[in-house]
């Protein structure tokens, strides 16, 4: 598709962002809603079941569809991810119970990796690595966006309308993106000699699942020492071998084992996990500082993250544009990061609200630099036969950094504020504050407070603060000062793990080799295994570039 006139490729990237826009701005208007939604079904205790379901889905759909793509064309796997999307939107909408939201969840689930994997793909189908910066960026800007009006938008409507709408109101927009994906984006012959890795994909998805599920529970349904846990895992890695062996021997691999021998892929992708592990720290946790400690209601407590997602998407156009002009990457990489440690270093020692969106400032600008340059670094380094399957493995350790750190930071969250709140308490017994002196009734009710999550209901402690007895009620106060105190000290533990595993991805940055961005689709990918640009068969641009580079 790199033939393609200017103004078709333009029209071409406005379908695909419009179908990007459609998935995004579904998923980031539910966030804020999605508590209440649950409650009203009654389905409380599965409420992580709805957050894991498309997390699982998408994920698998993402690594699978890269491989297909590659064979057939990115066309009917776009297609086909919106199609489920809508599907998929339109029934979570009509459900009666909890159990049809997370089946109708799962299916959404599917269309959104197939989308996004397929979006960032179809950028590299259209433009060679020298110009794919600037489309990159766009396309993060367009995701950061979605991520600005989404909650929102979601918060407001929660409030004023039926739930069923949160799910029903972009699907025309759905319509629009797939009629426009049908007559605007070119039919790619499937390549005949290829082959499809059905036992390689059977073993991936096993291997998958349950790690994923193993850190989704882990810390929360199940201890990490329990059988349900250590189970998962060691099926993981019983698929995970088999899986490995199964591809040794595959005509053509799902997910070829020769894609990690790439230094600057295996490099670019453990970065982005990285990445993905303190920015789901960031997102996550700065919420429990924001309701539970600064007791600000969760509508405004919104506008403490937006922040970040708006300094992200300017900065992410900008850089995707630099990137384009300039010809290299490698320096928005070792630019963001530090900048993205000192946002979350701020987080450590945060005490108000003013720290807290400054953090966001700051790290949503980290982000912005280095979050198009791994995309591109990895897609760069490989065929354009293989773009497909290289991306989905950047989305595939994007996804895995999100969940096991979230994970991580959970367990470390959980054990911090054991013993903080211990702390506290055997201190405030000290200074007249014994709750082992008040009725056991009353004092197991307040116990209840010692959970994070309950700390950032404030209806619920409003309503239990008028049920005490007048003589209690300062102690509740004062109990609760206590809590938001040890839990204040707990988060500070947490955003010190997410800075050190920020820093050690920045030291992975200084091991990524910086080859020059190829101006043609059709020339080969430079050689990065030795760290010299094989320049045979790239044009005389490209030459000159890399040259200029080696001069820096």
């Amino acid at each position: 598709m790199e033939h393609l006139s200017l103004k078709r490729k333009i029209t071409i990237m406005i379908a695909i962002m419009a179908a990007m826009f459609f998935a995004a701005i579904n998923q980031t208007i539910g966030s804020t809603a999605m508590p209440r939604i649950i409650s009203i079904l009654d389905g409380m205790d599965l409420y992580t079941w709805t957050i894991n379901i498309y997390l699982l889905t998408s994920t698998i759909a993402t690594v699978l569809v890269g491989k297909l793509s590659d064979i057939y064309g990115r066309k009917p796997f776009l297609l086909a991810g919106i199609l489920f999307f809508m599907v998929g939107a339109f029934l979570t909408g009509t459900s009666s119970d909890v159990y049809q939201f997370i089946t109708y969840r799962g299916i959404q689930g599917i269309g959104a990796g197939i989308i996004m994997a397929t979006s960032f793909t179809a950028v590299g189908d259209l433009f060679p690595p020298r110009e794919r910066g600037k489309w990159t960026g766009l396309m993060t800007a367009v995701f950061g966006f979605s991520s600005v009006i989404g909650p929102t938008l979601g918060g407001y409507m929660i409030d004023n309308m039926d739930w069923h709408w949160i799910f029903w109101i972009f699907l025309p927009l759905g319509v629009v993106a797939f009629f426009m994906i049908i007559f605007l984006f070119p039919k790619v012959d499937r390549k005949k000699s290829e082959s499809i890795d059905y036992l390689g994909s059977i073993f991936l998805t096993t291997s998958l699942v349950p790690l994923l599920l193993a850190f989704s529970w882990a810390g929360t349904e199940y201890k990490w020492g329990s059988p349900q846990i250590l189970g998962l895992l060691a099926a993981t890695i019983i698929s995970a071998i088999i899986f490995i062996f199964v591809e040794k021997h595959a005509k053509s691999p799902v997910l070829p084992l020769s894609l990690f021998k790439n230094g600057i892929v295996t490099v670019s992708n453990l970065i982005g996990f990285m990445m993905n592990f303190g920015m789901m720290g960031a997102l996550i946790y700065l919420s429990f500082f924001v309701q539970g400690v600064l007791q600000i209601s969760p509508t405004y407590a919104g506008y403490v993250t937006m922040p970040m997602s708006i300094f992200m998407v300017i900065t992410a156009a900008i850089t995707g544009q630099k990137i384009s002009k300039i010809g290299k990457y490698k320096r928005f990489a070792m630019l963001g990061i530090p900048i993205m440690i000192a946002g979350m270093a701020i987080m450590v020692f945060m005490t108000n609200v003013t720290t807290a969106v400054i953090s966001m400032i700051v790290f949503g600008i980290g982000l912005g630099l280095g979050m198009p340059v791994f995309s591109l670094a990895t897609q760069n380094a490989v065929p354009h036969k293989e773009i497909g399957v290289a991306t989905a493995s950047s989305q595939l350790f994007r996804n895995l950094g999100g969940t096991i750190g979230i994970a991580v930071m959970g367990s470390v969250m959980a054990t911090s504020l054991k013993h903080n709140i211990t702390d506290k308490m055997q201190s405030a017994a000290a200074h007249g504050v014994d709750m082992t002196k008040m009725d056991p009734n009353i004092a197991k009710q307040l116990a209840g407070f010692a959970n994070p999550q309950t700390l950032m209901n404030k209806p619920l402690i409003d309503e239990t603060m008028a049920k005490l007895p007048t003589d209690i009620q300062p102690l509740f106060t004062k109990m609760l000062d206590m809590i938001r105190d040890a839990l204040s000290s707990t988060l500070s533990t947490v955003f010190l793990t997410g800075t050190i595993v920020l820093v050690l991805a920045l030291g992975l940055v200084f091991f990524l080799k910086e080859i020059p961005l190829r101006t043609s689709n059709s020339a080969p990918a430079p050689a990065a295994g030795d760290g010299q640009a094989k320049t045979e068969g790239i044009d005389a641009s490209t030459k000159q570039v890399f040259a200029s580079d080696s001069m820096n």
